[in-house]
């Protein structure tokens, strides 16, 4: 029995989710713990602004790369699914985005680096 076009294929419907949830997560998840990387590396550690700054930016940083690399891992399985989508538009996007993120970040940490 062939599938009505009002219906769609229960299977075609689940890989379009799996590439939503994967673009809703993982965009996130990688973005907002890469923008946090910069300040957290800044005030925390290499110039301690509060008090235990150090000890807590010894817990911050490593739990922004752990998040940030999920998150990348989560945009590039849905960057390269096939067939090709909006989501899968979405996630490219996303990480040309982190890619600038991460093009900033090692640039004023190199700065940083060779001011101090």
């Amino acid at each position: 029995m062939a599938p009505s076009p009002d219906h769609p294929i229960p299977h075609d419907l689940s890989r379009w989710k799996g590439r939503e949830r994967a673009f809703l997560i993982g965009a996130p998840l990688a973005i907002v713990p890469a923008l946090g990387f910069l300040p957290a590396v800044t005030f925390l550690i290499v110039l301690p602004r509060i008090a235990h700054g150090r000890a807590i930016g010894l817990v911050v940083v490593p739990a922004c790369a752990l998040m940030s690399s999920l998150g990348l891992w989560k945009l590039a399985l849905g960057a390269v699914q096939k067939p090709w989508g909006l989501f899968n538009a979405l996630s490219v996007g996303a990480l040309v985005v982190l890619l600038v993120i991460a093009g900033y970040t090692g640039l004023f940490l190199a700065l940083m680096t060779l001011k101090l």
